[in-house]
């Protein structure tokens, strides 16, 4: 498919789980694409297992700081020179937490804001004005089931995630001006890492609490995130969509 054909794609946190499969789909659908991590050996990993799946996949590695405005001007400056052009951003990278409130350091709240909070800030502030000066985009958030139901330790992420709602809907009324949509993806329970370590007895717990009886699949994440970046969504702006079976916590 080329849902996103000639279009051209920023997603942060791009290296692994989540944020591979949606760089792995933007390229499948058309897009050429600049992933950002954390680190450059993250990077030239990641950029070396698309290039052993697809040799002509169009597509960069950066790993700017996302908590400095400067570094992400920078880079996504560095993007538009590449690619002539920003249509996409997807605001994927984050840290979490499980910490008990009376364990949790003020140096620990103030990171997990600045990676999940400012980061999508920053980087949003970055390529605004280059998407209004073009005519338009779309810009796509991660966000998580616990920001609608929260959790119940580790207060920080849910928090951020919390945060992330909200410039998400914000954002949305002030530039939908400039034809720039601004939605938010919402993941359940994934099988990320972090999932695929746990026993799998206590993925079957995990599961058996998912009305469709399971956990999602990155693939189906980024799905959604493809979705929302094409012209199919050309009306969707505003909006958390939930990805998570339809779970309840």
């Amino acid at each position: 498919m080329n849902l996103l054909k000639d279009k051209v794609a920023i997603v942060t946190g791009g290296t692994r789980g989540i944020g591979y499969c949606i760089v792995k789909k933007f390229l499948d659908n058309g897009a050429k694409v600049a992933l950002f991590g954390s680190r450059q050996e993250t990077v030239d990993k990641a950029l070396a297992s698309l290039k052993a799946d697809n040799a002509d996949y169009p597509v960069i590695g950066l790993c700017p700081d996302l908590k400095s405005f400067d570094e992400v001007t920078k880079a996504i400056e560095d993007v538009k020179a590449e690619f002539g052009r920003i249509d996409i951003l997807a605001n994927n990278a984050g840290i979490s937490a499980r910490d008990s409130f009376y364990e949790y350091s003020p140096e620990a709240f103030e990171n997990i804001m600045d990676i999940n909070v400012k980061a999508v800030f920053n980087c949003t502030r970055a390529v605004a004005p280059i998407m209004k000066a073009q005519g338009g985009g779309s810009i796509i958030n991660t966000s998580s089931m616990v920001s609608i139901y929260g959790q119940a330790a580790g207060v920080g992420y849910p928090t951020s995630k919390f945060a992330v709602n909200g410039l998400t809907k914000s954002l949305a009324r002030e530039l939908g001006k400039d034809n720039i949509r601004v939605n938010a993806v919402a993941p359940g329970v994934t099988r990320t890492d972090m999932v695929a370590a746990l026993p799998p007895e206590m993925v079957a717990r995990i599961s058996a609490g998912i009305p469709l009886g399971r956990v999602g699949e990155p693939e189906e994440v980024a799905d959604c995130f493809v979705f929302l970046a094409s012209d199919m969504a050309s009306y969707v702006t505003g909006e958390i969509l939930s990805v998570d079976g339809a779970t309840q916590v």
